[in-house]
């Protein structure tokens, strides 16, 4: 008996040998993956009726109760019988592939059993179709949950699996008291090592799944974070400062020998091994870059020869080249190098892949925001364009009133409306301006006005210190207050008082413009800064041209608010608190 234990673990190691074999083949590992489909089962039950005859074919001859040969054989003696591992590779298909696979395997292995011949063969395919369908039943039920098995379970189904074998014996022998015999001399052995090798047979199949999804899983949290270290980068449009930036992380997440990112005509960047000769701001080198340009396909070089560099000593061996594309046109591309050739493997070419269409959403979305800055932007200038007609059309009207009247104010006045329409100019060139320079042209169209209206109003301007070089929407206080001027006191002559206070909160900076005049109509209330408000002295557009703006800049936060009552009208809007930086004409600081 134990002489048959010790050559039994020899059988069950080579079928152990040739699971871990498979396990570390990544086709099969994806057949396990898919057990559902038909195709896969189709599958299983060749790979599983392999293993079963390899069983039978390197089983023990025992004769009564000794062992006649251990050797490779193809027939049996008419009274001997045969111990093998067909149980337990008819039991694991069950387990693993369900009903339709441990009945197939088992009566393939079954007829193949019987025309090895031997005392009662019929007697092993009644019994391995037995247990194909009880393992079969219980590995469906484990199927339905997307699980195996644990190796606890697999010791005790390849126990019971066993113990069915024994009982067909005992059964369907003719001669009962030989059976007897026969299974008290192969039954122990055989159940504990039927028992172990299914145990460790599925601890194999778990152990392998289970590293390959922590390995997916880290991969996957890899690539999250690759990504969106990158985004930035590749949002930010394809030039030398963000590509090699993006080549860098890159570089370091995936461990390649060097990584090139170009656009549709010169290298934008290259870190890594060649970097003395691939050099960003030069023209693509490889032909195999400008193939995948023309082609707008993934390509792979296994040779420094495939890469096409022409520079000699290149280190580079191999290479993956993936097309970056937007829109369906293919506007750069990335390359991964590898200076050992064997490096590059089906996984790096498939994590390429991935991250190529990764990189092409970014830049994708890059461009579309950028599409849509540059409408934002040319909205804002639109508007930004209808206050100056408005404005001048006022101011020109002034101007010719007092020309006949009083011809040195006139060109005084002539002389700040130039010096205004030139601060304009400077400021329709950005959409944020210093709140001194707006404060300017407040003065300058306080000064126009009360020519026209003298004495009539009274402006107030109190502005927190530290606050002069905030930034602010060009027009922004001038159009509040020409608002109040022109609405807020009727035709009321005397006491119109106006302050413009500019203050730090803790949300930012809240701009503010009040009046003691009338009040405002709740009907007309609802629509101002929304739409545009006919009355006697305008259409209101000014307003709803301010507040659109506004909101375009700095969101839903940056709207007007109206607080009004019968002692007056006061209009607020908050900005954030952002400064021209120092030496650069549109960098700004967020504080």
């Amino acid at each position: 008996m134990l002489n048959l234990f010790i050559l039994m673990i020899e059988r069950v190691g080579l079928i152990i040998i040739v699971a871990y074999m498979l396990m570390n083949i990544q086709y099969f590992k994806n057949m396990l993956t898919e057990r559902k489909r038909l195709a896969t089962k189709l599958q299983l039950i060749v790979v599983f009726s392999l293993f079963a005859t390899i069983s039978n074919f390197t089983g023990v001859e025992i004769g009564r109760d000794q062992i006649i040969s251990d050797q490779l054989f193809t027939t049996l003696a008419a009274n001997s019988s045969l111990a093998n591992t067909r149980v337990l590779t008819i039991g694991v298909s069950g387990l693993i592939g369900g009903p339709a696979v441990g009945v197939s395997v088992g009566i393939i292995s079954g007829i193949v059993r019987y025309f090895q011949g031997g005392e009662a063969a019929f007697i092993y395919v009644i019994s391995s179709i037995l247990i194909g369908l009880f393992t079969g039943i219980y590995g469906g039920r484990t199927m339905k949950k997307n699980s195996y098995p644990t190796v606890s379970e697999g010791m005790l189904i390849g126990a019971l699996a066993e113990g069915i074998q024994m009982v067909c014996i005992l059964i369907f022998s003719g001669d009962l008291q030989e059976s007897i015999k026969l299974v008290s001399f192969i039954s122990l052995p055989m159940i504990l090592i039927n028992s172990l090798g299914t145990a460790i047979f599925l601890s194999i199949i778990i152990a392998t799944l289970r590293q390959e999804e922590q390995t997916k899983a880290v991969q996957t949290h890899d690539v999250l974070q690759l990504a969106n270290e990158t985004l930035p980068y590749f949002r930010a449009g394809m030039n030398e400062q963000s590509c090699t930036e993006a080549a860098k992380i890159i570089k370091r997440f995936i461990k390649v020998s060097a990584v090139s990112i170009t656009d549709q005509e010169r290298i934008l960047a290259h870190v890594g091994a060649a970097s003395d000769h691939h050099i960003p701001s030069n023209g693509i080198l490889t032909s195999l870059s400008k193939e995948v340009l023309q082609s707008g396909e993934i390509k792979e070089a296994h040779s420094h020869e495939e890469i096409g560099c022409h520079h000699a000593g290149c280190p580079l061996e191999a290479a993956i080249v993936i097309p970056l594309k937007s829109k369906g046109t293919t506007v750069g591309i990335l390359k991964m190098y590898f200076t050992d050739a064997t490096k590059l493997t089906f996984v790096e070419r498939q994590l390429a892949e991935g991250l190529g269409n990764i990189f092409s959403s970014q830049i994708e979305l890059g461009e579309m925001e950028l599409q849509g800055k540059l409408l934002q932007d040319a909205e804002i200038k639109s508007l930004q364009a209808q206050v100056n007609p408005h404005f001048f059309f006022n101011a020109i009207n002034t101007i010719s009133a007092l020309i006949r009247v009083d011809s040195e104010k006139s060109r005084s006045l002539l002389i700040q409306l130039s010096h205004f329409f030139r601060s304009n100019l400077q400021g329709a060139r950005t959409n944020l301006i210093p709140l001194s320079k707006e404060l300017e042209q407040v003065e300058a169209y306080l000064s126009l006005e009360q020519a026209r209206f003298p004495d009539r109003y009274q402006v107030n301007i109190e502005v927190t210190e530290g606050l002069s070089e905030v930034l602010v929407p060009p027009f922004l206080v001038q159009i509040l207050v020409e608002n109040a001027f022109k609405h807020a006191f009727g035709s009321r002559k005397m006491g119109n008082q106006i302050w413009v206070e500019v203050t730090k909160r803790e949300e930012g900076v809240r701009v503010s413009v009040k009046d003691n005049g009338l009040g405002i109509e709740a009907e007309r209330l609802i629509k101002l800064g929304k739409e545009a408000v006919l009355s006697e002295k305008g259409t209101g557009s000014a307003l709803e041209n301010l507040n659109k703006r506004l909101i375009s800049l700095f969101g839903e936060s940056g709207k007007l608010h109206f607080e009004t009552s019968a002692q007056g009208t006061a209009v607020l809007c908050t900005v954030p608190y952002r400064e021209k930086e120092e030496g650069k004409a549109h960098a700004y600081i967020d504080r």
